[in-house]
């Protein structure tokens, strides 16, 4: 969802090629459809899937390795995000904009965005505007221009506010997926459908993807972090 609300920013203000990469996520066929369909409805010049083996060869993440259980969101309200959780897949997001930077460089685009989240995350490493400053210093030093640039639009929004600007951008809301283990339903009670059902019932607006079960935590308008809905 956070990728779309990024990708109807960048349709709006350049011309757009999209991204998508499919590393041995349990859902990574419902994401790229879900992906092409985002880029083909916001007018993207070209899609580029790229595969990544490593994340699912190295495990260690609920997400790419089967062995290891995808958790439920604590149905009391309690915090997502105090910890790094089971479904941080190491050192993602580094692979993701290396792959992107490279591209940016023969397309001759000098601008990389992407739909990181650091208030209301789940708390990953690599969503944190510190691991992006860091990352546009690589840049700087290991290009041939070294004058790409990363954006991060969504960095300080919480995810209700992400869900008011896609309503406002007329992003394609209905069209992504945000579940970490169903591909046909989304199962409701993960970490990922909890925070996106949470941010739509703050935002006064409802969810257009079918679920198999709805969070039956306490109400939405309570806080599930400090400034985070």
């Amino acid at each position: 969802m956070d990728s779309c609300v990024c990708a109807a920013l960048a349709a709006r203000d350049y011309e757009v090629y999209a991204l998508h990469c499919s590393y041995g996520q349990r859902t990574e066929d419902r994401e790229c459809q879900a992906a092409h369909a985002v880029a083909d409805r916001l007018g993207f010049r070209d899609f580029l899937r790229l595969r990544l083996d490593i994340f699912r060869r190295i495990g260690g993440s609920a997400l790419t390795d089967l062995r290891i259980d995808v958790p439920e969101a604590p149905a009391d309200g309690a915090a997502i995000g105090a910890e790094i959780p089971v479904t941080y897949v190491p050192f993602r997001n580094a692979h993701f904009l290396s792959a992107a930077v490279s591209w940016a460089e023969v397309l001759g685009a000098r601008t990389v965005l992407i739909g990181a989240v650091e208030q209301d995350s789940s708390g990953y490493p690599d969503c944190r505007l510190a691991y992006y400053e860091a990352f546009q210093e690589l840049i700087r030093k290991g290009t041939r221009e070294g004058d790409i640039v990363v954006k991060t639009p969504l960095i300080h929004m919480q995810k209700w506010q992400i869900v008011a600007l896609g309503l406002e951008l007329a992003a394609p809301l209905d069209l992504t997926w945000s579940c970490y283990s169903g591909s046909e339903v989304a199962c409701g009670v993960c970490e990922s459908c909890v925070l996106r059902l949470r941010a739509f019932e703050r935002a006064g607006a409802k969810d257009p993807i079918r679920y198999a079960n709805r969070w039956a935590g306490p109400e939405a308008g309570e806080t599930n972090q400090e400034g985070a809905a």
